[in-house]
């Protein structure tokens, strides 16, 4: 068995530079809408039929969340590029019966902003950064997303701006401009 105290990031992580920050930038996208599919039935499959409607019609999903209640019903929440928001109302109308909800309703007044960094996968307590320093600033997240290199949230449009500063601060990032922007769902 070899020696592990020598061994380097780079040698866990080839593609992690040796002088690669932890995070590395902080994105953000205001072209978001957020969208909640309220009281389906909270049985397998529903979340199939729901998505794969939606791919039908050409919309590309992003975050997504369900919450079931005690009552044998699930709400959907997930995020759509704002320009798909029409398409979507149109479509979980038509598909009301089909679908078997309650209610839905979409809301463009959100955004997302995000930490990247190939970093994270070797330190811990980055979530926490994150979630402290919009909790400092009074910012409610609304969902969150998470994969080994990124961090999201889905925040009130109003306090986008603040939640980027919160971040480039949090994270030693603080620059004159917002470097990394995210525009019309790309860079998902």
């Amino acid at each position: 068995m070899t020696n592990n105290m020598n061994v380097s990031m780079g040698d866990l992580f080839p593609d992690l530079d040796p002088e690669a920050p932890v995070i590395s930038g902080v994105a953000h996208d205001r072209s978001e809408s957020l969208v909640t599919v309220r009281a389906m039935p909270d049985e397998p499959g529903m979340a199939a039929r729901v998505f794969s409607t939606l791919a039908e019609a050409g919309v590309n999903i992003d975050m997504i969340v369900q919450a079931s209640a005690s009552t044998g019903t699930a709400d959907i929440s997930f995020t759509v590029p704002g320009s798909a928001a029409k398409r979507v109302q149109e479509v979980l109308e038509d598909k009301h019966e089909e679908l078997g909800y309650q209610s839905f309703d979409v809301n463009s007044s959100v955004g997302k902003v995000a930490v990247v960094g190939v970093g994270m996968k070797t330190h811990s307590g980055l979530a926490a950064k994150f979630f402290n320093a919009l909790s400092e600033h009074g910012i409610n997240v609304m969902m969150i997303s998470t994969s080994e290199i990124r961090i999201a949230a889905l925040v009130p449009l109003d306090d986008l701006d603040e939640a980027v500063k919160a971040l480039h601060t949090a994270y030693g990032l603080d620059a004159e401009r917002i470097e990394a922007v995210v525009y019309g769902g790309t860079g998902r």
